[in-house]
């Protein structure tokens, strides 16, 4: 291997076409060390689950009927929690920090890279 040049994995196959780009994007992008290659991973499978559940709200509204009225589709959750999850693992890996504070380390950039 040469000097700066570096093997980029292939994204799971399991993530949908706009994940996956996405995986590869922060892979060539960033100097991801191999122990945050699962945290990569799980914000793309998280992007994906949201983007499921709100696909079914989508279609199906944010209620659905039971016995006692309405009440919040639970597809609503998933959303939210799937969001959450997505930003949080974004925050840890430190993406999408310009001037991260004191107490936090930016994700480092590929060397070489305009961006």
């Amino acid at each position: 291997m040469t000097a700066g040049v570096r093997k980029v994995p292939k994204p799971p196959g399991h993530l949908s076409k706009e994940a996956r780009k996405w995986w590869s994007g922060v892979m060539v992008d960033y100097l991801i060390e191999p122990h945050m290659v699962s945290i990569v991973t799980a914000a793309a499978e998280s992007w994906d689950r949201k983007e499921a559940a709100r696909k079914v709200l989508a279609v199906e509204g944010m209620t659905v009927d039971c016995r006692d009225g309405k009440k919040t589709h639970p597809c609503v959750g998933i959303e939210r929690d799937s969001r959450l999850a997505y930003l949080r693992a974004v925050r840890e890996l430190c993406l999408s920090a310009e001037d991260p504070d004191e107490n936090r380390v930016a994700g480092l950039r590929y060397p070489g890279r305009r961006y």
